[in-house]
């Protein structure tokens, strides 16, 4: 999976196959004709109310791509930069970003055996510290053996 480039048109098609459902059942639920259908198959992006209706009937949490988009791609801003900015309180919910998934850790994983990335590489791009990914190989690795 490269979370780096969604196009979660395509991946909902793939659910959709695996799980064998009928285009009626599917405009059924969503009240739309087939051609609209075809068309959320061939968007790169959808409504997140449209998504989420997708979640439900698919029973598959497609909105967990675009977080490990951005556990990846958009580290959480430094300490020392939250402290001169005078960040402010917020009523929003907030949630711990560092939760890595095991298709996250598969991942970056795949990225190292395959030589893709170096290990330092990882490191410095996804903002995964040094100890977290050491222990995932040793953890990970040893149990493929």
């Amino acid at each position: 999976m490269n979370f780096k480039n969604i196009h979660i048109g395509s991946l909902i098609s793939q659910r959709v196959v695996e799980h064998s459902i009928e285009v009626p059942r599917i405009c059924n639920f969503f009240k739309c004709t087939e051609e609209e259908i075809e068309r959320m198959y061939y968007s790169k992006s959808l409504d997140s109310e449209i998504l989420l209706k997708w979640c439900k009937l698919l029973g598959y949490d497609f909105f967990r791509l675009y977080s490990q988009h951005l556990i990846l791609f958009a580290p959480a801003a430094s300490i020392v930069y939250n402290a001169v900015s005078g960040k402010k309180k917020t009523e929003l919910p907030q949630f711990k970003k560092n939760i890595y998934t095991k298709e996250l850790i598969d991942f970056i994983l795949e990225l190292v055996e395959s030589g893709e990335k170096s290990r330092s590489q990882i490191i410095n791009e996804y903002k995964i510290p040094k100890t977290t990914l050491y222990k995932w190989i040793a953890k990970y690795t040893k149990d493929k053996r």
